[in-house]
């Protein structure tokens, strides 16, 4: 099998030659160890195919270039998108909409051009080159930290937003609305371009639950995210979905499979009981995560890296398992690392 071939069954709940694995959240930089990219030194098997990010913002683009080497502000290009929503949280300003009262306030506010053609020219031809290269290729469309959920929180205030799903439901109605439609215009995108995975995330948990009931997920998110899902597998049948949300969304899980989703992500192992997952829901439900929490991640072992990801092979694959960290790694020892890459190479093979 090639990696396509590989990620494909893994995540499709069959069994694939070996474990296949990912890095996701990598930010390190290799030039001191390689001139390759991640995915070709560290043999990984899926690539990612991106919009590009906002231009014609050379204003805020000096603003980070000035910011001293010592300040760790995260991913430029998320930056770039947060800027391009008007959402500046490093500079502690009022949220966009948040002084927004009726959906009459609403209408005056300009959702920025996610899809405009220049975001993603070249995207099916990059795809392509991946599939050429044997990569399984996954695709993000592009949002403010979360498609509906934490893009619609980020751009009212958390708590202005907890009060909408609750007393103000006609507005949280046409906001989520108008975030959907740009959504499955970005995942026909990224659907028509021939992306394997598609990405959706959305933390609505904390490590100990959900952000909101799962009465209120229902009402206000599970029809349009199985719109989203139905419209991306309108254009591509056999495109896999994948959803994620940091923390534990246990109790959400027979409603994702509900709407078609086919493998759920990170599935922190001291938030969540992946084992408990694959038991109950079998091959309609595969694992992309589930390796290590943020503690041994930074400050753990290469030994004990190895023993996280044995456990998690030996509860939860072959079958369905993708393994990969369940936390940011951008400050996690370049070893454990490399002991992640090295175990799944050797506990991994069937």
């Amino acid at each position: 099998m090639n990696s396509r071939e590989r990620v494909q069954a893994a995540l499709r709940c069959r069994r694939p030659d070996r474990l296949p694995k990912a890095l996701g959240f990598f930010d390190q930089k290799l030039a001191a160890v390689s001139p390759r990219t991640p995915e070709e030194y560290f043999k990984l098997d899926i690539a990612y195919a991106e919009f590009s990010p906002p231009r014609n913002q050379n204003a805020f683009r000096r603003y980070l270039d000035d910011l001293p080497q010592d300040i760790h502000i995260g991913n430029t290009a998320q930056l770039r998108t947060y800027h391009e929503w008007q959402y500046h949280p490093e500079k502690g300003t009022a949220r966009p909409l948040s002084s927004v009262r009726s959906i009459r306030d609403l209408v005056d506010y300009v959702l920025p051009d996610l899809s405009n053609p220049v975001r993603h020219a070249g995207l099916a031809k990059k795809v392509q080159r991946l599939h050429d290269r044997g990569f399984a290729v996954a695709g993000a469309p592009p949002h403010l930290g979360g498609e509906l959920f934490e893009t619609a929180w980020r751009l009212r205030g958390f708590e202005n937003f907890m009060i909408d799903l609750i007393h103000r439901k006609e507005l949280v109605g046409y906001l989520l609305d108008q975030l959907t439609i740009m959504l499955v215009e970005n995942v026909l995108i990224l659907a028509k371009a021939g992306v394997d995975i598609l990405l959706l995330d959305d933390d609505v948990a904390m490590p100990t639950g959900l952000m909101i009931s799962p009465d209120i997920w229902r009402e206000h998110f599970k029809s349009r995210m199985a719109g989203v899902i139905n419209a991306a597998r309108e254009e591509l049948p056999e495109i896999l979905v994948f959803y994620h949300s940091d923390g534990d969304f246990t109790r959400l899980i027979p409603d994702l499979v509900d709407i078609g989703v086919n493998v759920i992500n990170p599935v922190q192992p001291d938030c969540m009981d992946g084992a408990m997952i694959k038991r109950k829901f079998g091959d309609r439900l595969a694992i992309w995560g589930a390796v290590g929490s943020a503690a041994l991640w930074d400050r753990g072992t290469p030994e004990q890296m190895r023993s996280e990801v044995r456990r998690c092979i030996n509860t939860m694959g072959p079958e369905g398992l993708l393994p990969a960290p369940a936390y940011d790694i951008d400050f996690a020892p370049f070893e454990n690392i490399v002991a992640f890459v090295e175990a799944v190479d050797e506990y991994g093979r069937i």
